[in-house]
């Protein structure tokens, strides 16, 4: 679930739709997550290693802990992909993200912005309380941190590139607005775009995916996209027919195959032009 409101709420408002046989809670089970079905990359998988990481965050939450994916060739410097995870903190779908990113030839860091105050706690609905507990500009600092964290890794070649979802996107969008010498390209999935003011500060590239029925998202792309002509600011823009926010995501209903392997097909090759 995506929404923004309780399970308990969620489940009072679906109950009207329950038919014989058919509980409200197992409707709802349909629409959780499975993060069974998102792992694409064993995390055993020869191709790659993978570490829990934890770099400092001075502005942010002190300590900051994810996970961190490479190739598995050793005495070879990666260029390296920043991984920011929707509003729930580091699922294991995010996770896999970044283990995909790693076959791929990045090396990848996947933050979670609960880590200074937990972790994901395993549970969705406890993972979007925590989140929205922490202070907005803190979490952002948090991700900046990784990014330099990242930049300055000795298995990097200083050549930084940032991945959103959802909450992620947005993150993604004002990453490349704050840290313009530092984010060479960044790819927002289904984000909030940033303040217009500030678009003249991007210096990187964009690769931009937007789910065709997302209109809460979707309104704010015209001005954006009118903003980023004006500045001059290198992009392309893909909205995906008829497919909703989330639709990267492989543990939720809301999953499509198509649009999923097409925009990251994209995303993979943005990479590996900007960066490699």
């Amino acid at each position: 679930m995506h929404g923004r409101i309780s399970r308990r709420e969620f489940s009072q408002r679906i109950a009207a739709f329950a038919i014989a046989g058919i509980t409200a809670e197992s409707l709802i089970n349909t629409l959780t997550p499975n993060y069974g079905w998102a792992q694409q990359i064993d995390p055993k998988d020869a191709r790659i290693k993978t570490e829990r990481f934890t770099y400092e965050s001075p502005k942010g939450g002190g300590k900051v802990t994810g996970l961190l994916a490479k190739p598995s060739d050793d005495g070879t410097k990666f260029p390296a992909v920043l991984v920011v995870h929707e509003n729930r903190g580091l699922t294991p779908y995010i996770e896999d993200v970044a283990r995909r990113l790693a076959v791929d030839g990045f090396l990848a860091l996947a933050p979670d912005a609960l880590s200074p105050i937990g972790g994901y706690p395993g549970n969705d609905d406890e993972g979007r309380k925590m989140q929205a507990s922490r202070n907005g500009e803190e979490m952002l600092q948090d991700f900046m941190a990784g990014a330099l964290a990242l930049k300055n890794h000795e298995l990097s070649t200083g050549k930084v590139g940032v991945v959103g979802f959802c909450y992620g996107g947005g993150v993604s969008n004002e990453l490349a607005v704050r840290m313009p010498e530092t984010i060479l390209a960044a790819v927002p999935y289904y984000g909030r775009q940033p303040a217009i003011a500030d678009v003249p500060k991007i210096k990187g590239a964009l690769l931009i995916h937007y789910a065709e029925t997302d209109a809460r998202i979707n309104e704010g792309w015209p001005a954006y996209e009118q903003a980023l002509k004006e500045a001059g600011v290198k992009y392309e823009a893909h909205i995906y027919p008829g497919v909703n926010h989330a639709f990267h995501n492989d543990s939720t209903p809301r999953y499509d195959e198509a649009a999923a392997k097409l925009s990251w097909e994209r995303t993979i090759k943005f990479f590996k032009s900007s960066l490699m």
